[in-house]
């Protein structure tokens, strides 16, 4: 029973689509009517708002770690196993991506994986997202560093915990759904034409 209460507890901090919210307070045009359409910090930034991108991501990522951290904290308390806080982490990606109160619009998961991830274990955030710079440094492209990274997680997580750990299936899910997410964008690299950081060439793609 407790599994369920923090599993939809976790679903709805996740459901508070930053994007959305922030581009309210700052008077911005809701972002699924511009660039991308993508709710996340990158189309945000796209109305020039640095401010509002960074509390976009910030809120996006810090989301995701404060549903996790929260199921670990009370996790003794309640009897929440290890099983448990992946659902917890599910749950809460599950969120953004459909979020309830905006409709089942959200966005494409990248900084609220990352905040999960991190809050699982900083080792394995911190590799996933070194994954993400390098990828970043050498092509430019988010959408291309964001698959990669996902590509890799559960890669870490079986290489931190073991593929027996529960947590494994969880992270899978979440790195499968986020590139699912980013299907689009795979079209248009397998076709050359997504867009890289610093291109001149007018394009609505990106993550």
């Amino acid at each position: 029973m407790a599994n369920i209460v923090f599993v939809i507890a976790a679903y709805l901090i996740g459901s508070l689509s930053f994007a959305v919210i922030v581009s309210r307070l700052f008077g911005l045009p809701d972002p699924h009517s511009y660039g991308s359409g993508n709710p996340g910090a990158t189309n945000v930034l796209r109305t020039g708002k640095k401010l509002a991108a960074a509390l976009t991501l910030a809120g996006d990522t810090g989301k995701g770690a404060l549903a996790v951290v929260l199921a670990r904290y009370f996790a003794a308390d309640y009897g929440v196993d290890t099983s448990g806080i992946a659902m917890v982490a599910l749950a809460v990606f599950l969120g953004h991506v459909y979020p309830v109160f905006f409709r089942l619009r959200g966005g494409k998961g990248v900084a609220t994986a990352l905040g999960i991830l991190c809050a699982v274990n900083l080792w394995l955030g911190l590799a996933t997202l070194g994954s993400w710079l390098v990828i970043m440094l050498f092509f430019r492209m988010v959408s291309l560093a964001s698959i990669v990274a996902a590509v890799f997680a559960p890669f870490y997580t079986a290489w931190l915990f073991g593929t027996a750990s529960p947590l494994l299936p969880g992270v899978l899910a979440i790195a499968a759904l986020l590139i699912y997410r980013h299907k689009e964008n795979i079209g248009r690299l397998l076709a050359g034409t997504e867009s890289r950081i610093g291109a001149k060439k007018p394009g609505t793609t990106g993550s």
